[in-house]
């Protein structure tokens, strides 16, 4: 085998762990499974003031997630978004992040946040909560540079019981 060959054949194998590693994070990153860092203790006005997620990977792998977020919105309005930095999340385990609530309306997603914890706590009915969504969009990067999106629509219920999981795969 002569010198080119060898370089080249390096190169296909470095380009192909590459890739495949952007793969597997991609796939990890739609098993991973996530909660508020004080099980059972999610409202969200909580989230309204910044908190803690905890993140479960649920794969024999590495996750690399460039950005997972959070974003609210009722009756098509877009109430703010709860944003968690860069993570690396090891096989099997997981990990606390610190996020950060950002909002052009503060005071009204202080409202309608307070009404649909008391709401989903047992409280009247004061608001439509189907038209309470929250959009879930997980970043992971491709060879750490093409953009790859992960979105995920839900009700604000049923987000509300996923961020007051008691049990994640990785306890």
């Amino acid at each position: 085998m002569n010198k080119h060959s060898a370089i080249t054949i390096i190169a296909v194998i470095i380009i192909v762990i590459s890739i495949a590693y952007s793969g597997l994070s991609i796939i990890g990153a739609q098993q991973l499974e996530y909660r508020w860092d004080n099980p059972g203790e999610f409202n969200f006005f909580t989230m309204l003031n910044q908190g803690e997620m905890e993140f479960c990977n649920t794969v024999p792998f590495w996750i690399n997630i460039q950005k997972f977020e959070i974003s609210t919105f009722y009756q098509s309005k877009h109430l703010g978004s709860f944003t968690v930095q860069p993570l690396t999340i090891n096989p099997y385990s997981s990990v606390v992040q610190e996020g950060i609530f950002s909002s052009e309306g503060m005071s009204e997603s202080q409202h309608i946040f307070m009404t649909f914890d008391f709401m989903f706590n047992g409280g009247n009915i004061r608001l439509d909560p189907n038209q309470f969504i929250i959009v879930i969009n997980t970043n992971t990067p491709i060879l750490g540079v093409i953009p790859y999106s992960t979105t995920t629509q839900i009700s604000g219920f049923e987000f509300d019981k996923i961020m007051n999981t008691e049990n994640l795969s990785c306890d």
